[in-house]
């Protein structure tokens, strides 16, 4: 194997990818004493109402609640409930585990956080290191530390632009400059074709889809623990689809276990990386 270090890039959703449910719920709205679903009920009705992104809309529910309820909104305060957040079996360890298996191929492997939910709630959990970049929704603050506005929405489409700005090597949301400028395709630090993205379905469609096109790797996760009401599809059921419709690649649990399914197909996809970087050389 040649010296030289190949870059790769792991991109994964963060609810119901890595952790269950939705971040809010593991300790925020219990902390308001707020059922789940009320709060997305009312976060969606405010949407509807107001022809409103639904992120921005849920995001402008919690500040509203929260000072109803004289719960303090500064950055550590939303880090402290990212603390309380826990994940899929294997993800504490899975990061260590992948990061040797790639550096064993001659892969330095990069891992990014694209999502819709709170980047402060994920700052503020046990893998939060492994991150280069998380990219996600989050806050502006005022000058004494509290909350006052979103200062980032990242919804289900414009997922997509963040894929861009980890093939150009750009490690923020607003220089829009450097993402619009031309790059020859050898000068990008990351190819599309050493990408992987991981989500949890649906909602991640539009940038697996954009992946896919451009000859990366995606994998469809879920829950295997969600009871499915009588009549609809099972999350597995859902995933599959998406692969019989050319959205998706792969389907596995949402289980980082070191001899999981997951992690195999995960391992193998790195293994391909290697070799057709390898072959690209010889040609």
């Amino acid at each position: 194997m040649s010296d030289k270090i190949i870059k790769a890039a792991i991109a994964y959703d963060f609810d119901g990818t890595l952790a269950p449910g939705n971040m809010q719920e593991h300790s925020f709205l219990p902390k308001l004493g707020i059922p789940k679903e009320q709060f997305w009920e009312e976060a969606n009705r405010i949407a509807r109402e107001n022809d409103m992104d639904g992120i921005l809309a849920y995001m402008n529910l919690m500040l509203q609640k929260s000072i109803e309820k004289e719960i303090p909104i500064r950055r550590a305060d939303f880090n402290n409930y990212g603390s309380g957040i826990s994940f899929f079996p294997g993800v504490e360890s899975y990061f260590d585990l992948i990061n040797s298996y790639a550096r064993d191929r001659g892969i330095e492997l990069e891992h990014h956080i694209i999502s819709s939910g709170l980047r402060e709630f994920i700052e503020g959990t046990a893998i939060a290191r492994y991150f280069k970049n998380i990219f996600a929704s989050g806050f502006k603050y005022d000058n004494d530390g509290i909350a006052e506005w979103a200062a980032l929405a990242i919804n289900y489409t414009n997922k997509t632009q963040y894929l861009f700005r980890i093939n150009k090597g750009i490690d923020n949301s607003w220089d829009n400059e450097k993402i619009n400028r031309f790059l020859p395709e050898e000068a990008k630090p990351v190819p599309f074709s050493k990408m992987i993205y991981i989500g949890d379905g649906e909602t991640d469609v539009p940038a697996m889809k954009m992946l896919k096109y451009q000859g990366g790797a995606t994998i469809a996760v879920y829950n295997p623990d969600v009871k499915t009401k009588p009549g609809e599809k099972s999350q597995e059921e859902k995933c599959r689809e998406m692969i019989l419709q050319n959205r998706t690649d792969y389907v596995a649990p949402a289980d980082y276990s070191e001899n999981g399914e997951l992690v195999r197909t995960v391992k193998l996809l790195i293994d391909r990386i290697s070799t057709n970087s390898m072959l690209e050389r010889m040609a």
